[in-house]
């Protein structure tokens, strides 16, 4: 590569994207692996270990307070980094509060922490997608992706492999919480310095607008439901590969718990960051959807690489590779699809869109698991992985759909409006807002069922049901309209 296309690594905005990243990745472990290790050790029960992971959910459903962040503007530092400084000093004195905690002695107080801290940094995640959505260039999208990914990933080596070991053998918990703390402050830093995007032309004036806007300006877009489907879609194959690696690993293949730990860990992770920002580098020469096609066939193909693994004898070489080409592949994909999600967003409210769209995106790697497991059961190890290959087509077809509205976007930085059948979009646009409000009440019923608050274990099932049922609904309807409207548009250019 040539010292233009590494340019970008060297700019102002890669020192803070990197440090920003770092700071977004590390409160991630501390109310997750490196938390529940920390009650394993304290002989803290499995049942409340269990009710713990719950602390994650807010990760899942943050744009449902994502609106505030659009619509009000702290008192310093402007509407992106006012908010960045609010949640880190939050999150720095939520860390070293945990610091202080005994899992065995002050559990309730450690849970309201956790949930806090998981809180504060959701919404550091927030604004920092929205300060990057904001301050990058198109052509600059992709390599700030893969800086992002490349913090994001040393910061959970950090927070969870390194943090174990150290309250394992020098530091202890308490101290170990500590300076997880202390690592947060040159993120602060970061904030400091970083540049304050230009306001936008639009801004929301009540938090109604902001929550009201973000939506329309979404949905009444040319290809709304396809786009919204390929964002769902796009790594869908790559999130039935990784549900189950681990059990895959140590119980299909015959390896031991060890190996599987330092090659799928510790290679894995280093083969993600060199694929992020390989991909990244590549990025500058390629359009966005070329980029999307090329890794996407790749990460999809990348799969074969356990198939051959199931089919074959076991060797440690033959598991470091598959795991390498695997995770390589899949970074190069993560830098096309975050840029991706950043050149939807409009700048006016790209704190609400890009965490709505990234929810989304969470949506097949959350719950492919189940079906993941039951096809294994059904299909044996080979097939499956034979499965996941195939599973990325429907994502890479529907991008090839999109390939006029991507090429419009990057080239113009426009949105092209729809014109076409307004009732039955309304229609869809009701329905999806039927299923989210069924979600969001689930995940409330969720929370004072397990608080014990009130016993709602009957309602739990259907209300989930209920709420998926109408979001996929609304998102066939949607596709069907965007499909006809793509066939009598190219019917039209015909003529």
């Amino acid at each position: 590569m040539t010292s233009h296309y590494l340019r970008i690594f060297t700019q102002r905005n890669a020192a803070v994207l990197l440090l920003l990243g770092f700071a977004s990745g590390l409160p991630l472990a501390l109310t997750a692996g490196t938390l529940q290790a920390w009650m394993t050790v304290e002989n803290v029960d499995l049942k409340t270990i269990g009710f713990f992971s719950l602390v994650g959910q807010a990760y899942v459903f943050k744009f449902l307070w994502s609106p505030m962040m659009d619509r009000y503007t702290p008192p310093f530092l402007g509407r992106r980094r006012g908010w960045l400084l609010v949640t880190q000093l939050a999150l720095i004195g939520g860390i070293i509060a945990m610091g202080f905690m005994q899992p065995s002695r002050d559990l309730t107080l450690l849970a309201a922490l956790a949930v806090l801290v998981a809180f504060c940094s959701a919404s550091q995640d927030i604004v920092f997608d929205a300060w990057k959505t904001d301050v990058l260039p198109p052509e600059e999208r992709g390599s700030g992706a893969a800086i992002t990914v490349l913090g994001y990933r040393l910061a959970m080596l950090i927070s969870g492999g390194l943090a174990l070991w150290l309250a394992d053998r020098y530091l202890g918990w308490q101290a170990t919480y500590w300076l997880m703390a202390l690592l947060m402050v040159p993120g602060l830093i970061a904030t400091l310095l970083a540049k304050e995007p230009e306001m936008p032309a639009r801004e929301p004036h009540s938090l109604r607008q902001a929550v009201t806007f973000p939506l329309k300006d979404f949905f009444q877009r040319n290809n709304a439901w396809l786009l919204i489907t390929l964002i769902i879609l796009y790594k869908l194959g790559d999130a039935f590969a990784a549900s189950l690696t681990t059990t895959f690993l140590i119980r299909g293949v015959g390896f031991s718990a060890g190996d599987v730990g330092l090659v799928n860990k510790t290679l894995g992770l280093l083969a993600t960051i060199i694929g992020a920002l390989y991909g990244g580098v590549l990025m500058q020469r390629l359009s966005l959807f070329r980029a999307l096609m090329i890794f996407g066939v790749l990460q999809a193909v990348s799969n074969f690489a356990y198939w051959l693994l199931a089919v074959t004898p076991p060797h440690l070489w033959s598991m470091a590779s598959a795991v390498f080409i695997e995770n390589l592949c899949g970074g190069m994909g993560t830098a096309a699809f975050v840029a991706l999600l950043m050149t939807l967003c409009n700048k006016s409210f790209s704190a609400t869109q890009f965490a709505l769209l990234s929810a989304l995106s969470a949506v097949g790697r959350v719950y492919v698991g189940p079906a993941a497991g039951w096809l294994v059961e059904l299909w044996g190890w080979p097939t499956f992985y034979a499965f996941t290959v195939f599973a990325g087509a429907p994502g890479l077809l529907l991008l090839w759909l999109c390939r006029g509205t991507l090429h419009s976007m990057q080239q113009s930085g426009e949105f092209v409006m729809r014109s076409l059948w307004p009732q039955g979009y309304r229609w869809t646009v009701r329905l999806f807002s039927i299923g989210c409000g069924l979600l969001a009440l689930w995940l409330l019923a969720l929370a004072l069922n397990a608080s014990g608050v009130v016993q709602l274990n009957t309602l739990l099932t259907p209300m989930f049901e209920a709420g998926m049922a109408f979001a996929l609904l609304a998102v066939a309807l949607g596709v069907i309209l965007d499909s006809l409207a793509l066939k009598k548009a190219a019917r039209e250019n015909l003529g």
